[in-house]
């Protein structure tokens, strides 16, 4: 969505308006709001550029903002660094971390002799996840992965707060293109870390009755 006006000060204060709020009730630590401050004088506006998908035909770009200085970037690296590690321990039986892990499940499924001559291989590839996630849906994702794995806190940060931090991560999306400002109202930025988690768990949600039948059958399912 093109802009007319730059949202820049409006951001800014809105995440730390969020933060202090989240403070004077006691909701977050000190040192949780001051890792998650943005500095006023550093913060600047994302600015959109693509990187060409070589492994693909035609060579299609991906879009990416650069979002180092934005105002919700210290959030967005918190939330995936104490998010982050719950995903990779939950999940880590139906998730390829590299080429290794592959091999290594496979040798296990052929040790159980299920391997046949009419074992079928599928892959399957989901065009612009990041971009193309559903806001609303994708947090309440967040916030019943979480439920589901015995969370009610994490880092001492109850599940209502992470949402809200969530939010404004994934919502006040602002960037810089061609010398026109835009608002992202579909997605998460690529180029910010919470952005790749946040797309994790939802994929979570989507493979869970996948997963369940894969389970019953001896199949195995990688993501």
């Amino acid at each position: 969505m093109v802009l007319f006006e730059n949202p820049f000060h409006e951001i800014l204060n809105k995440v730390i308006q969020l933060l202090n709020r989240r403070r004077e009730k006691k909701l977050i630590l000190l040192r949780q709001y001051n890792k998650m401050l943005p500095n006023r004088n550093k913060c600047e506006l994302a600015h959109l550029y693509f990187n060409p998908k070589t492994h693909k035909n035609d060579i299609p770009v991906r879009p990416i903002e650069n979002t180092i200085r934005v105002s919700t970037t210290k959030i967005s690296n918190y939330l995936s660094e104490i998010i982050g590690p719950i995903f990779d321990s939950k999940c880590q039986m139906t998730t390829i971390i590299d080429g290794s892990s592959l091999i290594k499940k496979f040798h296990q499924y052929v040790r159980r002799n299920r391997l046949k001559p009419s074992t079928l291989f599928c892959t399957f590839d989901i065009s612009n996840l990041c971009t193309m996630l559903l806001q609303d849906e994708a947090l309440d994702i967040l916030v019943e992965f979480l439920r589901v794995h015995g969370y009610v806190k994490v880092k001492g940060i109850d599940l209502g707060t992470i949402r809200e931090l969530a939010a404004i991560v994934f919502k006040e999306n602002y960037f810089v293109y061609d010398k026109k400002m835009y608002k992202q109202i579909l997605g998460g930025a690529m180029g910010s870390s919470f952005t790749l988690t946040l797309a994790n768990i939802f994929m979570w949600k989507w493979q869970k009755e996948l997963v369940r039948r894969q389970d019953k059958t001896g199949e195995f399912y990688e993501w």
